[in-house]
C-alpha cells in the first residue's frame, strides 16, 4: 500500500516539477540534486553493511554485540559524512568553473541547489546506523509510514513551487533538502526511543576487534560503492559537458521511472537482506542460499511487471503522463529499465556474498568495472557516438560482469548450484519476460496507437499477460499456495474493516 501511494504521488510530482522548472532547470536540478540520488544509494549500501553484522550478532543472539557494532558504526559513518562533505565542497570550483554545462544566468541557482544537497548529505550519512537498526529489525511499518509521509511532502513542495514567484530551483532544492533532513531526524528520535541498542557511549562500547572486522569490511564496501557512486553521477556530469542540460532531463526522467518500478523489489529486499545475514550468522548455509535465489527471482518479477509494459508502451505512455516529453527521454528508460531488470536476477547473491563476509575480491571487481564505465562513456562521446551509449557501456562494463562475478563467487565459495540458479532463477524469469515482450509486439500490430486509450488498453492487456505467464512459469505450488492465502486474508479483513 505504501508503494502503491508514493509510486502515484511521485510521478504526479515530477510531472508538477517539470512544468514549473522547464526542462532546462529540470535538467539542472536533476544533474546537481543527482549527487543525492547516487548519496543515497551509497547510504543503501552503507546501511546494507551495517546491517549485516547487526543481523549476524542478532543470529548470534548477542544483544551486548549489538550495541558495539552500533557505536562502532556511528563513529564510522561520522567519519565518512566528514570526508565526503570536505570532497564535495572542494569539488564545487572545478565543476562550477570548468566542466559543468549550465547557462550562464543559472549558475548562482545550481550553486545553492549544490550547497543544500550537502547538508542533506552529511545528515543523511549520519543516518545510516539507525538505518541498518530499523532494517536488522525488520520494521516494514516505520519504513511504510515516513515514506508515505516524505512523499506528500514533496508533493506539497511541488505544488507550492508551482504557486511561488520566487527563484523556484533555489526553492525546490533547499525544500528537497530540508524534507530529506526531516526524515532522518525522525528516524534517529524513533531509533532512541524503541531500541535498546541505541545507546550512544562509543567509549564504553569500543572492541578493538569488532571495530577491525567492521573497518576492512566497511572500507571494501565504501570502495565499490563510491566508485558506483561516481561513476553514475560522473556519468550525468560527462552527459552534460558533450549535450547540455536537455539531456541531463532526459536521463532525470529516466531515473525517476526507473526508480519507480524498482520500489516495490526494492522493499522486499529490505525485508529479505536480515533473513540472509541472519541465516548465516545462525550456521543455516542452506537457507541463506534458499532466501538468496528466492531474492533475486522476486525481485526481477516485482520489477518486470511494471517495466516491461513500460518498456513496450514508453512513448505513449509518457506522452500522457508528461506533457512535453524531453528528446531522449524514451529510449533512456528503455535502456535503464533493461539494464537494472539484468541487475535483479543477481541482486541478493551480493548480499549473499555481504552475509558470508569475505567482499574483497568482489569489492575489486565492481570498483573496476565502475571505473571503466566511466571511461568508456568519456570514450564514446569523444568520438561523437550518440548519447544512448552511456547505458550501453553500463550494461556492458557494469551489468554483465558484476552478475556473473557474483554468480561465480557463489558457485566457487559458498556451495551455489548452477542447475538451481539456472532454474529456481533463469526460467522463471525469462520464459514470462519473453512471452509477454512478444504478445507486445504482436499486439502493438494489432491495435496501433492512435489515442490515449489503445496505449491504456494495450498496457493493461500486457500486464495482464505478464501476470498470466508469471503465474503458470514462475510460481510452483508452494508459492501459488501462499499467494492465494495472502489475497483471502487481505479481502477477509477488508470485509470485517466494512
Amino acid at each position: 500500500m505504501k508503494m502503491g501511494i508514493t509510486m502515484f504521488v511521485s510521478l504526479y510530482t515530477t510531472r508538477l516539477v517539470l512544468n514549473a522548472l522547464g526542462v532546462d532547470d529540470f535538467g539542472i536540478f536533476g544533474m546537481v540534486a543527482g549527487v543525492i540520488a547516487m548519496l543515497a544509494f551509497l547510504n543503501a549500501s552503507m546501511a546494507a553493511a551495517t546491517q549485516r553484522f547487526m543481523s549476524y550478532a542478532e543470529g548470534e543472539g548477542n544483544r551486548e554485540k549489538q550495541r558495539i557494532i552500533f557505536n562502532i558504526s556511528v563513529v564510522l559513518h561520522l567519519a565518512i559524512a566528514v570526508v565526503v562533505a570536505i570532497l564535495l565542497y572542494a569539488a564545487a570550483p572545478f565543476l562550477f568553473g570548468h566542466f559543468l554545462n549550465i547557462p550562464e544566468g543559472r549558475i548562482f541557482a545550481a550553486r545553492c541547489v549544490y550547497w543544500a544537497m550537502i547538508a542533506s548529505t552529511v545528515f543523511s550519512m549520519l543516518g545510516v546506523p539507525y538505518e541498518a537498526m530499523l532494517n536488522a529489525h525488520e520494521n516494514m511499518l516505520y519504513f511504510a509510514v515516513i515514506g508515505v509521509l516524505e512523499s506528500f511532502l514533496k508533493l506539497g513542495a511541488a505544488l507550492l513551487v508551482v504557486h511561488v514567484l520566487a527563484d523556484k530551483l533555489i526553492l525546490y532544492g533547499v525544500l528537497m533538502a530540508g524534507i530529506s533532513i526531516l526524515a532522518m531526524t525522525a528516524m534517529l528520535v524513533y531509533c532512541h526511543r524503541n531500541y535498546a541498542e541505541c545507546v550512544i557511549a562509543p567509549l564504553r562500547y569500543w572492541k578493538k576487534g569488532v571495530f577491525r572486522e567492521m573497518g576492512s569490511f566497511a572500507c571494501w564496501n565504501f570502495t565499490v560503492s563510491a566508485s558506483s557512486m561516481l561513476s553514475e553521477y560522473g556519468v550525468g556530469i560527462v552527459l552534460n559537458h558533450f549535450f547540455g542540460v536537455a539531456l541531463n532531463a532526459a536521463q532525470a526522467v529516466a531515473q525517476q521511472i526507473n526508480g519507480q518500478t524498482m520500489a516495490f523489489s526494492g522493499t522486499m529486499l529490505k525485508a529479505l537482506n536480515p533473513v540472509i545475514s541472519k541465516s548465516e550468522g545462525a550456521g543455516n548455509r542452506r537457507l541463506m542460499l534458499r532466501a538468496s535465489l528466492s531474492g533475486c527471482k522476486f525481485a526481477y518479477l516485482l520489477m518486470a511487471v511494471f517495466a516491461i509494459p513500460l518498456i513496450l508502451e514508453a512513448p505513449g505512455l509518457l506522452g500522457l503522463w508528461l506533457h512535453s516529453v524531453p528528446a531522449w527521454a524514451v529510449l533512456f528508460c528503455r535502456l535503464q529499465l533493461a539494464r537494472t531488470l539484468m541487475e535483479q536476477l543477481f541482486l541478493s547473491l551480493g548480499s549473499a556474498i555481504y552475509a558470508e563476509g569475505n567482499i574483497r575480491l568482489y569489492t575489486l571487481v565492481k570498483t573496476g568495472s565502475g571505473i571503466l564505465f566511466l571511461g568508456a562513456t568519456y570514450g564514446f562521446y569523444s568520438l561523437g557516438w550518440p548519447p544512448f551509449m552511456m547505458y550501453v557501456a553500463a550494461i556492458l562494463f557494469v551489468t554483465v560482469p558484476g552478475g556473473l562475478l557474483a554468480l561465480s563467487i557463489c558457485v566457487r565459495r559458498l556451495g551455489l548450484s548452477l542447475r538451481d540458479f539456472s532454474f529456481q532463477v533463469l526460467v522463471p524469469c525469462l520464459v514470462p519476460s519473453g512471452a509477454t515482450l512478444a504478445a507486445g509486439v504482436a499486439l502493438a500490430r494489432i491495435c496501433p496507437q492512435l489515442s490515449p486509450v489503445p496505449v491504456l488498453f494495450r498496457t493493461c492487456l500486457l500486464l495482464g499477460a505478464f501476470l498470466l505467464f508469471l503465474w503458470f512459469f514462475s510460481l510452483n505450488a508452494r508459492e501459488r499456495g501462499t499467494l492465494v492465502f495472502l489475497l483471502k486474508s487481505v479481502c477477509g479483513k477488508i470485509q470485517f474493516s466494512k
